[in-house]
């Protein structure tokens, strides 16, 4: 497994820890100082538990020992799909205190996603839910069980029906009520903050999500960013509806409010009405999501029965906000500004606008690099390219992850001679340092702010009798950003499949909801370049036309 040298220099370690970049502490260091300075207050809440700072410190420390006696050892994975709750931060929490890697899932991911995530982390235990929004996730991971037999346990978050230990545990169960001096004795040493933390895995920019390997110091890095470029307090109350377990809901609902002291609220299920009440039952003031969730709550926002006052940030991530939503939220919510971020899985944050940015930049760019952080666009040598020139945008700072976890060959491939990691996303840089995100070199198609793999849903939609040949392709869309459209040469000598036919294939193959073509164009041939590659870019156009 990767370690911190093998990603960084001793010169550059050495630097990070003396600006501050990096420190000392772990997660749970962390969390122990928060429940000294303010054991009191709340820190996570999701509409139906919470915890104070002083609770998360102790049930996860009782919980890391039930751990323990599950038998999970330092550097063993276990991964963890759970909606948007209170005990995604206590099992993180818990599991780094005994120094396990965390590999958070989306709730949304099916058996086809989670089976390869769990085989491929090698995951020793997994931590889910009985059931959500209809979708039984324990027999899930019973079936798949049978299919990985590295997975030794599997932990269940309220469960409503008692289970065996031979299926699984509650994780109340594994909270061992003891004096925490004899269990933090019990538990030996924490692990370092350089020590591998938690596999984020990408959210499918190539056939198969990609495992970023980080710390909790690259981690912690870009929720530090963060919080000093939004001027955040411990007085701010965090509106956390984007997934926790990926890249936006991990830095901004979890490590950045907690770094500043403050409380986070959780939102299990985005819905513009409900997420309106909450903001303002919760008082909250600041929100990083993707620019889908802004734009359907100015849709749903009425200036004589909503009211939030209290809400002063509003961080807009995954896809460029058009100036007309800026707008919008300027007319409704005249105390709350509108800011742009840019990032991926790989080092979090890549660049952001600040409260001191002008109101134009979020328009205009996705921000500049943060303190610590150097952003350059390059040609596919690594080259770094002129000012306004689109390149690959390519970052190298204290965020990066250690490298892709078992994938050696595709770490090494990132990188420019110069250290620079390349995000295979095409931008331009201008005279003052602001970027602009203006296309993917990766194939893929962003669902209000979900990455998804058009090549995965082409390997699955050819095997279907009724295709002969398919291309997947983006087409836009107004509140979600895209949607998935699939172009289709219907097989020879077999009726022209319809697009429900096509669906509920891709359903009984245990695709997730959200990746699912809502278009079929059916086509006599693809378009084709001399080398016999689909030429994207003509169906992009085509579907663009015929939506105009």
């Amino acid at each position: 497994m990767a370690t911190v040298r093998d990603r960084y220099s001793e010169e550059e370690v050495q630097g990070f820890y003396a600006s501050g970049f990096w420190q000392s502490g772990t997660l749970f260091d962390l969390v122990a100082a928060q429940a000294d300075a303010r054991p009191g207050k709340v820190f996570v809440t999701d509409g139906t538990s919470s915890l104070t700072y002083q609770e998360l410190h102790d049930r996860a420390l009782q919980l890391a020992l039930g751990f323990k006696h599950l038998g999970l050892r330092r550097g063993d994975r276990v991964t963890v799909q759970l909606p948007n709750w209170t005990e995604f931060v206590l099992t993180t929490v818990a599991l780094e205190r005994l120094g396990v890697i965390a590999v958070p899932i989306m709730p949304i991911y099916r058996a086809d996603e989670v089976g390869y995530i769990l085989g491929h982390a090698g995951a020793k235990a997994a931590i889910t839910c009985e059931e959500f929004r209809g979708f039984r996730y324990l027999d899930m991971y019973a079936s798949l069980r049978k299919e990985n037999p590295e997975l030794q346990s599997l932990i269940v978050v309220r469960g409503s029906n008692p289970v065996g230990s031979d299926a699984a545990t509650r994780l109340t169960d594994l909270i061992i009520k003891e004096p925490l001096e004899d269990i933090a004795r019990r538990l030996g040493p924490p692990p370092s903050p350089d020590d591998p933390f938690m596999i984020v895995y990408t959210s499918g920019t190539t056939s198969r999500p990609k495992g970023c390997l980080h710390t909790f110091n690259t981690l912690r890095a870009s929720a530090a960013a963060i919080a000093k470029s939004l001027g955040y307090q411990e007085s701010d109350v965090q509106f956390g509806p984007s997934p926790i377990t990926h890249g936006t809901g991990l830095v901004t609902s979890f490590a950045l409010p907690l770094l500043a002291g403050a409380s986070s609220h959780l939102m299990e299920k985005w819905e513009a009405l409900e997420g309106l009440h909450r903001i303002r039952e919760h008082g909250c003031t600041v929100a990083v999501t993707a620019t889908a969730f802004l734009q359907m709550l100015t849709d749903a926002y009425d200036t004589d029965r909503h009211d939030l006052r209290d809400l002063r940030l509003w961080v807009c991530a995954g896809a460029p906000i058009p100036g007309s939503i800026v707008q919008r939220a300027r007319d409704l919510l005249p105390g709350c500004r509108v800011l742009s971020l840019y990032g991926r899985t790989e080092n979090f944050l890549t660049t952001l606008c600040t409260v001191d940015d002008a109101p134009e930049k979020s328009i205009h760019s996705d921000g500049s690099a943060v303190e610590g952080a150097v952003i350059s666009i390059v040609d596919e040598l690594g080259r770094e390219v002129p000012r306004g020139t689109e390149g690959d945008i390519a970052y190298r700072g204290p965020s990066h992850m250690l490298g892709y976890f078992r994938d050696p060959e595709a770490t090494a491939a990132l990188f420019t001679p110069d250290g620079f990691s390349r995000s295979g996303d095409l931008g331009f840089m201008d005279d003052d340092g602001y970027v602009r995100v203006t296309g993917r070199i990766k194939d893929i198609v962003i669902r209000g702010g979900l990455n998804i793999s058009a090549r995965e849903l082409e390997d699955l939609l050819v095997e279907h009798r009724a295709v002969g040949s398919v291309a997947v392709v983006g087409m836009p869309d107004e509140r979600l950003g895209e949607k998935v459209c699939a172009y289709v040469v219907p097989a020879h000598g077999q009726p022209a499949p319809a697009l429900e036919d096509l669906t509920s294939y891709l359903r009984r193959r245990k695709v997730a909801t959200p990746k699912l073509p809502e278009r079929l164009e059916l086509v006599e041939q693809l378009p084709l370049s001399a080398t016999g590659k689909v030429l994207k870019h003509v169906l992009r156009d085509d579907i663009a036309r015929k939506l105009t």
